[in-house]
């Protein structure tokens, strides 16, 4: 018998200071929060989200030994994922300053600590099945011993594994010639507007899924998400792009919502549903996961199908 796929998360898992206020400030000024929340984020949300609809998933990322380690190992622990690295003892793991204003959009402000320090190595350690998914995330990219590693770990891949990469808010700090070595091995780019809009110059997002179509496998799917409209899909099927519509909620904190929309993505692949099916599943967790506050609220499978029954 075929083991069931699993989803091999490559990305961060951070601590996350949630701070929700009803406007930036203005540069030199301060504002109250009116709420506050401490809680693990980054990575968890795609791999929370992944699980909770049934896709195992195996965590190959690194992170450390401090105040926000010690948040990060207790939600890994509770995750109910597979743990590869024991994590490092020498430095504590980053943490992320999420703001989430009154139209529930969020901005971060990032330090990066222990799981920018993945290596080859940690890689190596991982065994990979054919039938496996890899999510490679931007954050990864961007931190320089990771991006050195994870372009050669993924070439060596083999080649029935899929490879979906999301290129993160830091989209427009990566380097190209990396990105365009790592999008070669993609079998699935999901990224949001103004992530498209930064790797392609184009804010007509049908045509930004076209462009960044061929930068990737040739028989590789794009997925760009839209917020509340949905996302536009397009495949060797879907071409030219097709607009998979949303779900109307009352949203209250939009953090996560692109993680939970790509783990949950990932796992109706991997069960053999089409880029379109995938896709509704996804945009209606990620509607659920909106609702909530905090990043790793993606919706369990039977949350999910509720909503796609009504």
């Amino acid at each position: 018998m075929t083991e069931q796929p699993r989803l091999v998360f490559t990305g961060n898992v951070v601590a996350d200071l949630v701070l929700g206020i009803d406007a930036l400030p203005e540069p030199g000024g301060d504002t109250i929060a009116g709420t506050t929340l401490v809680t693990a984020g980054g990575g968890l949300t795609v791999m929370l989200a992944a699980e909770r609809d049934g896709l195992p998933v195996v965590f190959a990322g690194q992170y450390g030994t401090g105040p926000f380690g010690t948040v990060v190992r207790a939600a890994l622990a509770s995750s109910g994922v597979e743990i590869v690295s024991a994590g490092l003892d020498d430095v504590d793991s980053g943490f992320s300053v999420v703001l989430v204003d009154g139209t529930a959009e969020r901005t971060f402000v990032t330090s990066v600590g222990a799981e920018g320090r993945l290596t080859r190595a940690d890689l190596d350690r991982v065994p990979v099945a054919p039938d496996d998914l890899v999510f490679v995330s931007g954050y990864s990219l961007a931190h320089p011993a990771n991006a050195a590693a994870l372009p050669g770990w993924l070439d060596g891949l083999p080649a029935g594994v899929r490879v979906i990469v999301d290129p993160s808010p830091l989209a427009d700090e990566l380097d190209g010639d990396l990105l365009d070595r790592v999008l070669a091995r993609t079998d699935l780019l999901t990224a949001n507007a103004r992530e498209t809009r930064i790797l392609t110059g184009t804010g007509n997002l049908p045509a930004a899924a076209t462009s960044l179509r061929a930068r990737i496998r040739p028989t590789g799917a794009v997925v760009v998400r839209d917020a509340a409209n949905g996302c536009w899909i397009t495949d060797q099927v879907s071409a030219p792009p097709v607009h998979v519509p949303g779900f109307a909620v009352d949203a209250v904190d939009s953090t996560g919502a692109g993680d939970t929309h790509g783990g949950v993505l990932a796992a109706a692949l991997s069960r053999g549903d089409d880029l379109a099916a995938a896709a509704r599943r996804a945009n209606a967790a990620a509607a659920i996961a909106v609702t909530r506050r905090g990043p790793a609220t993606a919706p369990t499978a039977t949350e999910i199908d509720a909503l796609l029954a009504r």
